[in-house]
């Protein structure tokens, strides 16, 4: 493995295909067909009126199509555990009304006069991102989730190239968004279950690619959640020997079910040290505060650990002489750009990954933020958006919202 700042393999690539796709001729409308009205439209969606409201029926209003918009049938939309923490004021007060979700999966309903990447009925995704300022350095590498400028994300920010409105996610019939930050979702990948590869595969592989893992080398994975699992399949993908650290001696077979070579139990000091010093590199998905130095112990010369999710409270300070003693290094990684999340899905189904996930319908959705803030979920929540027209969704906004 190389560290140091990736050059994505066939990011230019994936530029030059989005760009070159449907070239030819403008794709805004099929042939015999008069051009799509440039009008907006208000679809049913779900989502907060409050911190304490938890998620209600609502209509939201989509923006008209512009010439290098792509307005999306969403079919299916992961549950994310951002959402939870942004609809129930976790992370600070939010506009609202909020519709959350970010793992967006779907059909191309419309497409604007500019666009060349899709046409309608083309699978297509959009993940955490749906703008960023395309002009700082960051962005012109292809890692616009580290816009210098601040990338609008897609629900609960403001998007200054639409008139500074807050942008609303995936708990919803339809969306609309700039062409540049649409994905082509493979059609061979089951539409519900690449849902969550929008946000928790690229979190997860980005770390994996910019550390190069290559086959035979050893990865460690700290937790067996949302982030976890995919970690785990994503790891064995790449070629690598993948070790699993749970505190629970039960998820032992279901680590090894998804592809773990090896099961460390936390709470037994024995297996945590029969690890030290076999690991190349430790993704650590875990969000409660947790002592990393007990993993940083389990990497040999040259390794790493990547810190994937924010934790909840104070962690233990990482001892300074674990990192200079075997020239480890600590770091933290955020999703991905572009480029490299459309690699992801396309590295995702060549290899047939995919996230295992239990489909909810929008009348659930309150029962399970509520699983997934314990846990009792195996390993992913996925939205069936089709079920929102029959919940009400849409035929009235929430009388707490109204004002």
């Amino acid at each position: 493995m190389t560290p140091g700042r990736p050059v994505m393999p066939g990011a230019d690539k994936v530029r030059r295909t989005l760009t070159d796709q449907g070239s030819e001729s403008p794709s805004s409308a099929p042939a015999g067909e008069a051009p799509a009205p440039r009008t907006g439209s208000e679809v049913a969606a779900y989502g907060a009126t409050s911190a304490q409201s938890g998620l209600v029926p609502l209509t939201i209003e989509r923006r008209a199509l512009k010439p290098d918009d792509v307005e999306i049938d969403i079919e299916f939309c992961g549950l994310c555990h951002s959402d939870v923490h942004a609809t129930r004021g976790e992370w600070g007060e939010r506009p609202w009304p909020l519709v959350p979700g970010h793992e967006i999966v779907g059909r191309v309903r419309r497409v604007g006069d500019e666009v060349r990447s899709f046409s309608v009925d083309d699978r297509v995704g959009v993940g955490c991102m749906v703008d960023s300022c395309g002009e700082c350095e960051n962005c012109l590498d292809g890692v616009e989730q580290f816009c210098d400028r601040g990338n609008v994300l897609t629900y609960g920010s403001a998007d200054p190239r639409n008139g500074g409105e807050a942008t609303q996610g995936g708990y919803a019939q339809r969306i609309v968004v700039t062409e540049k930050f649409v994905l082509r979702v493979p059609e061979t990948l089951d539409p519900a279950a690449a849902a969550p590869l929008l946000c928790a595969g690229i979190t997860t592989y980005s770390p994996l690619r910019y550390f190069g893992v290559e086959p035979g080398e050893r990865v460690g994975v700290v937790g067996l959640g949302g982030l976890g699992h995919l970690a785990v399949k994503l790891a064995k993908a790449m070629g690598a020997e993948v070790t699993v650290f749970t505190r629970s001696a039960e998820k032992g077979d279901a680590a090894r079910e998804l592809g773990a070579d090896d099961v460390v139990v936390t709470s037994d000091p024995t297996a945590l040290e029969a690890a030290r010093r076999t690991l190349d590199l430790v993704i650590d998905t875990v969000a409660a505060p947790h002592d990393v130095n007990a993993y940083l112990r389990t990497l040999r010369l040259d390794g790493a650990l990547f810190q994937l999710s924010l934790p909840s409270g104070t962690m233990a300070p990482v001892d300074p002489g674990l990192l200079i003693r075997r020239r480890l290094s600590y770091a933290g990684s955020l999703i991905g750009g572009i480029a490299e999340t459309q690699e992801m899905l396309e590295f995702c189904a060549e290899h047939g990954v995919a996230a295992d996930i239990e489909l909810v319908a929008a009348d659930e959705l309150n029962e399970a933020y509520d699983r997934m803030v314990a846990g009792d979920v195996k390993y992913r929540f996925v939205l069936d958006a089709t079920t929102l027209a029959s919940t009400g969704a849409g035929s009235a906004q929430a009388e707490e919202g109204e004002e």
